[in-house]
């Protein structure tokens, strides 16, 4: 059978990101080269500088290309394409030092700590704004590829729904061939279902699939798997397995080339104590320098909470910290000083997920109070509790006893860490995420936290925050 020709409208979307990126990138490098000229030299035309600066964006795209920045599979999705820039930056910085060492050059290290790090910094951002762009495109249905989905009913119904769910991928589900049932719907999930795993090829050409995903189907692994490969290559079709191994972040995932085989290896989460011990310095740090920075805000809290409503300052609760210990968490008080005790009053407006009691318009919640709470003003005290190492910046839910003494085995793995003043849970939804969108975010951090994901967090929590996002 012929080869396929390649749907020229989704490659042609990617073609223009590649496009925009490598100019961006030239940009992004010469600005750099620009700043670091500036804040280095001033006004000085240096000659050799001048050189060198027209050199870094080439030098900086160049790079950036060894490291794979371009490939159409780390473009617009994922953390992949982030991660090569910054190897990028760490390969341009150590190559620009060994150079000028072996030629025995005298590169001002003032130019080259800045050029580097602001050509990184602003193509970072650039990078950014392209995705935007992406994916405001594939919300109009522009440069999505068509995807058929084969595997077992479970493991394709949960694939369709996460594709739905994350649309930003660009990968959009139309078709399945799934094992038959007693009952066999001829449709899943509003896909519909065209065969079995035997079937794929045709399947695939009766929905015009741009994409196969396998997931975790008996029937299609090892030689079925690979001849499927070659029919699917002679058609211009990408294939992509799913081990069916879910919330795991890259960095844990490693392939082993065995026998002939290439063997996924899961890694353990991180427990060693030396990620344990810097994440708790950089916290308790972080921490007492974000309270002595806005001790000033915390005392005009303080002020108001007490002037508009009577009763205490500050709100103290029970709470269950790492390995089951129990502290007392600090809040700034945004209710009545008796909300507890008319809890029972509000039960029948209770909108919380089964886990929280939350509502909307809770009229227990004081008008300052109600401010505190949408931009989470009201948490700041437990910076104090960082401070003494009962809480992370970064966590889990801090649970109340009750809710852990409901904890199933699943659930009791959140106590493997420090809860969290932020997490997974309030950059993705806060208030509105169900109970189990929220069990599986927190399973999802303590399963795979790193210092770098904690500042990727601390990051989308400041953007939540000034949104005020998903909070009462």
């Amino acid at each position: 059978m012929p080869a396929r020709p390649p749907d020229a409208y989704w490659r042609n979307v990617l073609r223009q990101y590649r496009t925009r990126a490598l100019i961006g990138d030239f940009l992004c490098g010469s600005a750099g080269a620009v700043i670091a000229f500036v804040a280095r030299f001033g006004n000085d035309l240096l000659p050799r500088y001048v050189i060198f600066s027209a050199l870094v964006p080439l030098a900086w795209v160049l790079t950036t290309a060894v490291q794979r920045g371009y490939e159409f599979r780390f473009l617009g999705t994922g953390p992949e394409e982030y991660r090569r820039l910054i190897d990028a930056g760490l390969m341009l910085f150590i190559t620009i030092a060994v150079t000028s060492y072996a030629l025995r050059g005298d590169v001002a290290r003032g130019y080259v700590v800045i050029a580097v790090p602001f050509a990184l910094v602003l193509t970072l951002y650039e990078r950014r704004q392209l995705r935007l762009w992406l994916a405001r495109l594939r919300a109009r249905g522009i440069g999505l590829r068509r995807v058929l989905v084969v595997g077992r009913w479970d493991t394709v119904s949960s694939v369709i729904d996460r594709l739905r769910d994350e649309p930003m991928h660009g990968l959009v589900p139309v078709g399945a061939c799934v094992e038959p049932a007693e009952v066999q719907p001829e449709r899943l999930r509003d896909v519909p279902v065209l065969g079995r795993a035997g079937q794929v090829l045709e399947a695939v050409q009766r929905v015009d699939a741009h994409v196969v995903a396998v997931v975790s189907h008996p029937d299609l692994s090892g030689t079925a798997l690979r001849r499927l490969s070659w029919d699917l290559e002679d058609r211009g079709v990408e294939l992509v397995v799913s081990p069916g191994i879910v919330e795991v972040a890259r960095p844990r995932l490693t392939i082993w080339p065995v026998a002939g085989m290439s063997l996924l290896h899961l890694e353990r989460p991180s427990t060693s104590a030396g990620p344990a011990h810097l994440k708790n310095a950089f916290d308790r740090t972080v921490a007492a320098f974000a309270l002595l920075m806005l001790s000033p805000v915390l005392l005009a809290i303080a002020m108001l909470v007490r002037v508009t409503s009577p009763g205490p300052v500050i709100f103290r609760q029970t709470r269950i910290g790492a390995h089951g210990r129990e502290f007392t968490m600090l809040k700034f008080r945004s209710m009545v000083a008796d909300a507890e005790d008319r809890q029972g009053e509000v039960q029948h407006l209770d909108e919380g997920n089964g886990l929280l009691f939350k509502i909307k318009d809770d009229p227990r919640v004081t008008r300052v109070g109600a401010v505190l709470r949408r931009f989470s003003l009201d948490e700041l005290p437990q910076l104090v509790n960082v401070v003494r190492g009962e809480m992370s910046l970064v966590g889990p839910r801090p649970p109340l006893p009750h809710e852990v003494a409901a904890y199933g085995v699943e659930a009791i793995r959140r106590l493997r860490v420090r809860p969290g003043l932020t997490g997974l849970w309030q950059v993705s939804g806060r208030s509105d995420l169900s109970q189990e969108e929220s069990l599986r975010l927190d399973l999802r951090y303590v399963d795979n936290w790193s210092l770098l994901f904690d500042v990727t967090i601390l990051w989308r929590t400041l953007r939540a925050v000034v949104r005020g996002s998903g909070a009462y």
